[in-house]
């Protein structure tokens, strides 16, 4: 047997995993193969999802479940020993695996990424692959891990019926925790974009510092009651009647586990400070949930609470940490111990990705200045200057822009087939949410006829609309489906579902901006919900252009008390929103005495009735293969990329005649960010690809399908053929002249009603002398199609 004539698979089966069972590493509990561990991109167009290639790892040796020390990437013996290393580095990077290893069946290079001088790279026969034991002590003493702490460390996570197991992201900020925590650390930050499973990671870790007895009682902390019963329903329902919500201000100290709202245990007045009734010492573990909404500023309850417990370990779970002046994460709880990206969760295809509409409104874009003299529909005044976007539905309300908005919407839904796409609209305040909520339903009259919960105000003052929030998350109810909101949805709603975020409020926080971004990135496929659109009517998105939408964060805050304080960002006091207000909209006495004469006083909104609001422009705006917003023209974003792979038409023509099926070079143009639907609506539907980079990239003049078709047919190609082959090439021309090249491509295509008058595939190919001289006939066809 010729080693150099076996597979991939052979040279698996045969040598490494021989050699690596017969190091003493268990084939059923220690060593995976195959693995699988991202979910691949999901990759949009218009409504066309698919997925791109997935990470997998060829082996995976563990020491217990989850707790993955190794990682072995394999190549035929056609290929060197170390022909595999860099990939097997850069996932060893990505799965946080420090011994890495490539082998083509001959032995093994090992790459130690534990040593920081010295030999990091040598060869080993198969006979001296290292067991289990010996590369356990090696990461044990590269971590710091005594023996004390390896009790903790080695404590099994939980595993129930469902096989639910944690993504690796979910691992490895999970096993940092617990190995930071088993070695003494107290302040602790996770940083994981929203949708990636927060709170199952805080049970994990708490679970396995609870089971290893390393913490006994602990507190988990969160700001809303609907973030406190999620996660007591969902993730955290194993720890069953160990665990307790403290409520109505009541102590039982029987418990194990304490889930709490901040606002619950603390308060203006010493008495309503409940959390003081435990002792500091209670509680030895800590857990604080979206810890940049106020736990790290000196002032804040939580502060309060952090500070009382102060003994105890505490963790800072957040999706944006929190940076300003004033107040800094990362200066309480540390540097984050992990991070996890939403660029890397979609990259991975664990979060939605996004499309991004920009709606240009003519008074937006144009700004309004009142008339001299012009007073608004309730008699006042307006003060004679500019007023623009900022300034709308806050200082001026243009009561007909609104339903410009809604009308926007609710089109792009009915155009969509989309109206039951559960959507987000984030407004200035409640006032505007109401007046949106209004709006909507003039627009979608039919849906609310049927059903008066098809459009819900979602606020903090409204009880009506609160009651709806669990349904509208809930992903299995139909109604709520477009709903209006100021701050209460902006944060910790887990809304699995939504696809459709509206943007009509001022976002300058990046800390808003990313929570708000994260109501729709999580991915339901079962319910058709595979990438969200935000539709921006202020500008808003301009923030992903900011160099700190998905950087690290950066401490910035100062203690000199000379520096002014800045404003504190939007989403700190988010429970605390202003109430609609009574049936006076300035909240004062706006109509003057009983003999109508007006008051002289300034107004906290005017509202002017009678100008009107138009849409100017709307711009679709896509995400290229880096994730990077394309902010230029989609044609000359298109040039540049196709360009960039080949540098001539000669360089493209030559790819394109040698490719054995177009659809490949298109595959792969659509793969580097080259949107060929998008570029048909912009340019024209009657072009292929082919004409399109050529129009496009060389400035070539186009032909349409249906021009090369006509020039097949005038050259008198068909002739060679007999009869029935001659017509079977003449519909197939037809299909390409109607659809594009796909067609001639798949043979598929013969089973269409198109072609049953010829007869079965296989009485159609027999027709051409066979499927080889079938095909040879479709490939000079391809060839006279696109004959300059």
């Amino acid at each position: 047997m010729n080693k150099k004539n076996l597979s991939e698979r052979d040279i698996c089966s045969k040598y490494i995993t021989p050699s690596i069972i017969q190091a003493g590493w268990n084939l059923q509990n220690q060593i995976r193969e195959e693995v699988t561990f991202t979910d691949g991109r999901i990759i949009v167009r218009k409504k066309m999802v698919t997925r791109g290639e997935k990470k997998r790892a060829d082996y995976i040796l563990y020491y217990k479940p989850n707790i993955p020390i190794a990682i072995i990437e394999a190549k035929d013996n056609k290929h060197t020993i170390g022909a595999g290393m860099q990939q097997a580095l850069a996932y060893g990077e990505i799965l946080d695996i420090p011994f890495v290893y490539s082998s083509n069946g001959d032995g093994f290079l090992e790459h130690d990424r534990t040593v920081n001088q010295g030999t990091i790279e040598r060869e080993l026969s198969l006979e001296q692959f290292p067991s289990p034991d010996e590369l356990w002590s090696r990461y044990k003493k590269w971590k710091g891990i005594d023996d004390t702490a390896e009790t903790t460390v080695l404590q099994d996570y939980y595993f129930d019926q469902s096989g639910r197991s944690p993504r690796y992201y979910q691992r490895i900020a999970i096993n940092r925790t617990v190995e930071a925590i088993a070695k003494g650390q107290n302040r602790i930050l996770l940083v994981m974009a929203t949708g990636t499973g927060k709170t199952y990671t805080a049970f994990q870790i708490i679970y396995r510092l609870w089971k290893s007895k390393t913490k006994k009682r602990i507190l988990f902390l969160a700001d809303r009651n609907i973030l406190v019963d999620q996660t007591m329903t969902n993730d955290f329902k194993h720890f069953g009647d160990k665990m307790t919500k403290i409520t109505n201000r009541k102590i039982d100290k029987a418990h194990e586990i304490y889930l709490a709202l901040y606002q619950g245990i603390t308060g203006n007045d010493e008495f309503k400070n409940v959390y003081k009734e435990f002792s500091k010492d209670f509680f030895d573990l800590i857990i604080v949930d979206e810890c940049h909404r106020g736990s790290a500023k000196e002032d804040s309850a939580w502060r309060e609470i952090l500070e009382y417990f102060s003994s105890a370990t505490q963790i800072g779970l957040t999706a944006t940490p929190k940076e300003t002046k004033e107040v800094s994460n990362i200066e309480y709880f540390g540097k984050p111990i992990y991070t996890y990206s939403l660029k890397q969760g979609i990259e991975d295809g664990f979060l939605a990705p996004y499309k991004v509409i920009r709606v240009h409104l003519d008074k937006d874009v144009e700004g309004y200045r009142p008339p001299k003299g012009k007073k608004d529909k309730y008699g006042y005044e307006i003060e004679d200057r500019e007023y623009n976007i900022k300034d709308y539905d806050k200082k001026l309300v243009l009561e007909k822009r609104t339903p410009s908005v809604a009308k926007v919407v609710s089109d792009y839904l009915k155009k969509n087939n989309s109206r039951f796409a559960k959507t987000i609209f984030f407004c200035v305040d409640i006032e505007h949410a109401e007046r949106m909520r209004q709006a909507l339903i003039n627009e979608n009259s039919d849906l609310v006829a049927i059903n008066s919960k098809y459009v819900m105000r979602i606020t903090g003052d409204n009880e009506e609309g609160k009651a709806e929030l669990d349904n509208f998350i809930d992903p299995a109810s139909p109604y709520p489906v477009l709903v209006t909101t100021s701050k209460l949805m902006t944060t910790g709603v887990d809304a699995q579902t939504c696809q459709i975020i509206v943007l009509d409020a001022n976002i300058n926080s990046m800390i808003e901006f990313k929570q708000i971004v994260g109501r729709g990135t999580r991915i339901r496929e079962d319910y058709g919900k595979q990438y969200f659109t935000i539709i921006d009517f202020r500008g808003v998105t301009k923030l992903f252009s900011d160099r700190d939408f998905d950087g690290d964060p950066v401490v910035v805050k100062t203690t000199n008390s000379d520096i002014p304080t800045e404003e504190d960002e939007a989403g700190d006091d988010i429970n605390q929103e202003p109430s609609l207000g009574t049936e006076d909209p300035y909240g004062g006495s706006s109509f003057g005495s009983e003999f109508g004469e007006q008051v002289n006083e300034t107004p906290n909104k005017y509202y002017v009735n009678d100008v009107e609001v138009k849409v100017i422009k709307q711009r679709v705006q896509y995400y290229d293969k880096d994730g990077k917003l394309i902010t230029e023209s989609l044609i000359d974003f298109t040039k540049k990329n196709i360009r960039e792979e080949y540098k001539s038409l000669d360089a493209f023509l030559q790819k394109w005649n040698e490719a054995e099926k177009k659809a490949v070079v298109i595959k792969e143009l659509e793969d580097k960010g080259i949107f060929f639907d998008e570029l048909k609506d912009e340019v024209s539907k009657e072009l292929d690809p082919f004409d399109l980079i050529c129009h496009i990239a060389f400035d070539m003049p186009p032909l349409t399908r249906r021009e090369r078709a006509n020039n097949v047919k005038k050259r008198n190609y068909f002739a060679k053929y007999g009869e029935s082959a001659r017509q079977v090439l003449e519909v197939l021309l037809e299909k390409y002249a109607e659809e594009g090249i796909e067609n001639l491509e798949n043979l598929e295509v013969l089973k269409i009603p198109d072609f049953h008058r010829f007869g079965s595939p296989i009485e159609i190919v027999k027709k051409f002398g066979g499927k080889q001289k079938f095909i040879s006939a479709l490939k000079e066809m391809e060839k006279e199609i696109y004959t300059a």
